[in-house]
């Protein structure tokens, strides 16, 4: 227990040392938005045929880079009714530059106007969380798996200046024992705007063969004696998220998702 508790205080440390003492490299790399779509009843098999017949390749020509597409599994998540994505930027100005040369495409405008003939297939405006990815993020792996996957979208709000330790805990713990459980790691982000949660959320996703087999292995992580010394160590001044401040969306990838 007190080695446990002597290297997580170390690696707290040096998280905020290097934090703070380190220039920032934000420019240098991908800047990765979060973007959830909720459709009116009936259309959301209109919208992923507008994505995959022409959004997609839209935004690659006008330099969004497509990372993965989902829909949630269950109704009250959204089942029905909504697209989730992840797509990158190489910085937060291309993004402004691709979304702007994006709406203002002709091909852009003729897709829309057909695919909403019949009326209009977006119930609200999207939800965008531009985002940027932790020092223990893994690289993107695109591709197809076979057999194919189910994913799970969680978000954590952290508990008042508890954010930083909550990255220690992952860092040094959480995301290798989430594989010796079977999971498998998309990425880890951090919402760069205010609004959206900076400072204050972790967003993941996780790759398992099923949900089924995802809720297995959530057991035994939570079971395993390793990580109950972790969680009891680096909590001892207190939870590291906020009351109810840990939510979970499974979700299955479309046919033209680039993760699969």
């Amino acid at each position: 227990m007190r080695r446990i508790l002597l290297s997580f205080v170390a690696s707290l440390s040096g998280s905020l040392f290097l934090m703070t003492a380190q220039p920032s490299t934000a420019e240098e790399a991908p800047v990765y938005e979060l973007r959830i779509y909720t459709t009116n009843e009936g259309k959301l098999d209109d919208l992923l045929t507008r994505f995959r017949d022409h959004t997609c390749r839209l935004f690659e020509k006008h330099g969004i880079t497509n990372i993965g597409y989902w829909v949630p599994v269950h109704q009250e998540d959204g089942a029905s009714n909504t697209l989730i994505y992840v797509i990158s930027h190489k910085s937060r100005e291309a993004a402004k530059a691709s979304w702007a040369g994006f709406i203002a495409d002709p091909d852009w405008k003729s897709a829309q106007k057909a695919s909403e003939a019949n009326g209009k297939i977006l119930a609200k405006k999207p939800e965008s969380i531009f985002m940027a990815a932790t020092d223990y993020s893994p690289a993107i792996q695109t591709g197809v798996e076979s057999p194919e996957r189910t994913f799970i979208l969680r978000t954590y709000i952290a508990a008042e200046g508890k954010l930083p330790a909550l990255h220690a805990r992952f860092r040094d713990h959480t995301v290798a024992l989430f594989s010796k459980h079977g999971m498998g790691h998309v990425g880890y982000w951090e919402p760069t705007d205010s609004e959206s949660g900076a400072g204050t959320k972790l967003i993941y996703i996780l790759a398992v063969p099923s949900e089924e087999a995802g809720q297995a292995s959530f057991g035994t992580f939570r079971d395993d004696p390793e990580w109950k010394k972790v969680k009891e160590v680096s909590e001892a001044d207190g939870s590291l998220t906020a009351p109810k401040g840990v939510t979970g969306v499974y979700m299955k990838p479309v046919d033209f998702s680039p993760i699969r």
